[in-house]
């Protein structure tokens, strides 16, 4: 048990004090509201700050609307009635046992990113899709890729994923077959949920990140290849992407992500003014992926090479604005090394070289009934450990697609 607060907290938990991440969540017989995950335990934050409405709330974006300034307090608060003894007979009837909540989405969506952040991921599909080609588009180094996607299928962890329906492209150039898809896949992402809005016809640069961004989850963008490879020329990702992303339900702020942040990779092409780096906002998380309760890799995000305040830049330097709720991932997170690939696209090589899993069976994509967990970890304060929970989704088949 650590001794930094006064709530029990397992060896090895997830959520010490130094994580305190945001979620909301649902007592026994009781309205959803927001908490803070500390230990086992969920901590009813209206209730423990002194019945602010502000936390009353099925939501998180009242807060998030706030901005840093009270983000910093609200957490120095909650850090100080949970950590200091004193506060623990006036603490403690706001704790709920986490096994007997329901935890629900953290915020409302608004507007959803997805990008193509990892140079490694990028380099493997191109060399599957284009070979003999460069791997990499040629913009690719000069700009964060991404599309729009759709935040009203944003789901939170633990909703299942009905298997997709779609159009694949013909073998024989007739008509395209339409049915559920066969190759179905997981996208290991980190997502990013901006609080503080911006206006229509601004910038948000580099060194503004951390005041309209509030904080990190995980994210498993699942994807229908086979719908992907007929579809997405000319005009990018659509159905096979938009059915279902799953999000984790809780949310770690950036004031604890200090320890965690790193120097991006050293870049080959000059940048546009507006994407240098100002502060290194890399961030040096580990990633793990489960199917079916075993491990099939270990992402690493810290070999990103967009940062997740470029990405910001890139997506209002024409204007665009910034709402409360809006919400963007990475794209799958792929490392230089086989084991760190964050997809099966890439672990199989496009199907080629299928997963084994230790009861025997194999894996090119996703099957009904599997069960995919994606966890991750990050340094912490004095060589400690901080988590992110999980994000978890199980694919159940669709109806017959007429």
């Amino acid at each position: 048990m650590t001794s930094a607060s006064w709530v029990p907290v397992p060896e090895g938990s997830p959520f010490t004090p130094h994580t305190l991440p945001y979620g909301v969540f649902a007592p026994e017989d009781g309205a959803p509201r927001v908490g803070v995950a500390i230990g086992d335990h969920v901590l009813d934050l209206a209730r423990a700050l002194g019945d602010d409405d502000t936390f009353a709330r099925p939501s998180l974006n009242t807060f998030l609307a706030q901005g840093r300034a009270r983000w910093q307090e609200v957490r120095a608060r909650v850090t100080e009635l949970l950590t200091d003894s004193a506060h623990r007979a006036a603490v403690e009837p706001a704790l709920h046992r986490a096994d007997r909540v329901r935890l629900l989405m953290p915020f409302e969506p608004a507007d959803y990113v997805d990008f193509y952040a990892s140079e490694h991921h990028a380099a493997n599909i191109g060399r599957m899709l284009r070979p003999g080609q460069e791997p990499l588009t040629p913009q690719w180094k000069h700009l964060p890729i991404g599309y729009h996607g759709r935040s009203g299928t944003l789901v939170v962890s633990g909703t299942d994923v009905v298997r997709p329906w779609g159009q694949t492209r013909p073998a024989d150039g007739g008509a395209p077959p339409f049915g559920p898809s066969t190759r179905l896949d997981i996208e290991a992402e980190v997502g990013f949920v901006v609080g503080t809005p911006s206006a229509r016809g601004t910038r948000v640069g580099v060194g503004d990140f951390a005041d309209h961004v509030f904080g990190v989850c995980l994210v498993n963008d699942w994807s229908a290849r086979d719908l992907q490879a007929w579809e997405y020329v000319p005009l990018g990702p659509f159905l096979a992407k938009s059915f279902a992303t799953s999000v984790s339900p809780w949310i770690v702020p950036l004031d604890a992500l200090e320890a965690a942040r790193t120097a991006p990779p050293e870049r080959t092409e000059e940048l546009r003014p507006y994407l240098r780096d100002g502060e290194d906002w890399g961030l040096d998380l580990a990633l793990e992926v489960r199917l079916n309760g075993e491990v099939v890799s270990r992402p690493s995000f810290t070999s990103m090479y967009w940062t997740p305040a470029q990405m910001l830049a890139h997506l209002t330097v024409n204007g665009a604005s910034l709402r409360t709720g809006d919400f963007y991932a990475s794209g799958t997170a792929s490392g230089p090394d086989a084991h760190e690939r964050g997809c099966l696209m890439e672990l199989t090589w496009n199907g080629q070289e299928p997963v084994t899993l230790s009861d025997g069976s194999t894996r090119t994509f996703l099957q009904d009934g599997d069960e995919v967990v994606i966890s991750a970890t990050a340094p912490g304060p004095d060589g400690s450990r901080i988590g992110f929970g999980e994000v978890r989704g199980r694919i159940v088949a669709g109806g017959d697609g007429s």
